[in-house]
């Protein structure tokens, strides 16, 4: 407790150790909430899922905060169903063997901005005989448009775009002709309470339709959607606790296995650390980004062999001849002898009495080789070498460059997932640099 006291007392004196603290809390917490909420199934499914997962999405829409920073209020998703409590779905008989279904889907547009699209999604239940649809726009101003007439399928979606609406609303396409403002030149949108009325007959006794309208709007959710409309907030939350992992482990499981061979060649010495020396050597000029590629394309993109090559491949590294350095001026300790002279083994004295002596030194090193990993991680997905299934960062910001998202004024597709790594890398660079001058006495006066 006393060691733990006193270290929080040296990190309160670096302000930078408390804002990378800050930081690392808040994407271990955000890691957490997304474990606790989004299980691990439903984060596949849903990133993964067919159109339908995300068919009440619109497409390349920027987040909803977005209208927080623009002078404009761009319009937002609106879905209506015939169940809704505010839809009020009648069945009245018309004739023998007949009946007709009527419903009011009332539409609130207060949009500086046009919708992207409309439709309406129709369930329909019969044996031979398909329901026919009628469907009426009103404006604000009173206006009445046929918008559409059509025989309804079991499951139907129609899009508010046949030829003939289009001629109705003077050759403008359907999301801008039926909110603008009658001869408006450019096109503005009309705000106010829309209604569309749907009027369907059914020809069959236990036949039945329900219906669902999606007006899709120009912004949509916490982060936005991208060109098959899934909410990017999946993967932004998902990205936090794949990157942690995988940075983290490859940032322990490198230094501690690093430090662990260095002692045992430094101990042992002779021919053991002649191996070790020169495997390290070969391994220093073996081009470590292309084997990991070469790795993802003839064998397998899974992360966690990424990882593992990863970790095996950073064993070897310029580090090791760090650590040696360092326990070469150990192993010529007092304390060292003494432990000799009592009879310890080779490896208590390797576990209790060598390595103890830089885990002070590791630390800083590690925080700060996390972001390292995590940027490797991002780097190989952004390559196309991303794990297949997961929803990461570096996936979200490799989709954005295949659909041009900077050439097409889409740049919340890269600055979120962008703005994450930076966060990542600033919060463990501050945390480590804050840590090496805490534990390293040479550079508190610097």
């Amino acid at each position: 407790m006393t060691f733990l006291k006193e270290a929080l007392e040296d990190i309160t004196k670096y302000p930078s150790a408390i804002g990378g603290l800050i930081i690392i809390i808040f994407l271990f917490g955000l890691a957490a909430y997304t474990l606790i909420t989004i299980p691990y199934d439903d984060a596949i499914r849903l990133w993964q899922g067919g159109g339908s997962v995300w068919a009440d999405n619109p497409r390349t829409a920027w987040p909803r905060w977005y209208n927080w920073i623009t002078s404009e209020n761009l319009s937002e998703t609106i879905v209506l169903r015939s169940d809704d409590p505010q839809i009020n779905k009648t069945v009245e008989p018309a004739g023998e063997g007949v009946q007709e279904v009527s419903m009011t889907f009332p539409v609130t547009f207060p949009y500086d901005s046009f919708p992207q699209e409309i439709i309406l999604f129709v369930n329909s239940k019969y044996v031979t005989k398909q329901p026919h649809i009628d469907l009426t726009w009103i404006t604000p101003d009173g206006r009445e448009l046929r918008a559409g007439s059509f025989s309804a399928d079991r499951s139907f979606s129609y899009r508010f775009n046949e030829r003939g609406l289009q001629r109705r609303i003077g050759g403008l396409s359907p999301e801008r002709g039926l909110f603008a403002v009658p001869d408006s030149d450019p096109p503005v949108p009309l705000k106010g309470n829309y209604e569309l009325q749907f009027s369907g007959f059914l020809f069959e006794e236990d036949a039945d339709v329900d219906a669902r309208l999606v007006v899709y709007g120009e912004v949509h959710g916490i982060a936005g959607t991208d060109h098959r409309r899934r909410d990017l907030s999946v993967a932004l939350l998902w990205g936090t606790p794949i990157a942690l992992a995988f940075g983290l482990l490859a940032a322990v499981g490198t230094t501690i296995t690093t430090m662990i061979i260095a002692a045992f060649g430094v101990w042992f010495g002779g021919m053991v650390d002649a191996v070790i020396q020169r495997i390290t050597e070969v391994n220093l000029i073996l081009p470590f980004l292309p084997i990991l590629i070469m790795i993802g394309t003839f064998y397998s993109r899974s992360i966690w062999l990424m990882l593992g090559a990863t970790i095996v491949l950073s064993i070897f590294g310029g580090a090791i001849k760090q650590y040696r350095a360092i326990f070469l001026q150990v192993k010529s300790a007092s304390y060292i002898e003494a432990a000799r002279a009592y009879g310890a083994g080779d490896i208590r004295i390797i576990f209790r009495y060598l390595v103890p002596r830089i885990v002070p030194l590791l630390v800083p090193q590690l925080v700060v080789l996390v972001p390292t990993f995590v940027f490797l991680e991002a780097s190989l997905a952004v390559l196309g070498l991303g794990d297949p299934v997961l929803p990461t960062w570096g996936k979200l910001i490799d989709d954005a460059r295949s659909q041009g998202a900077l050439f097409n004024g889409y740049y919340y597709w890269v600055v979120q997932p962008a703005a994450l790594l930076m966060m990542v890398g600033l919060g463990f660079a501050m945390m480590g640099f804050a840590l090496d001058r805490i534990i390293n006495p040479r550079l508190r006066e610097l």
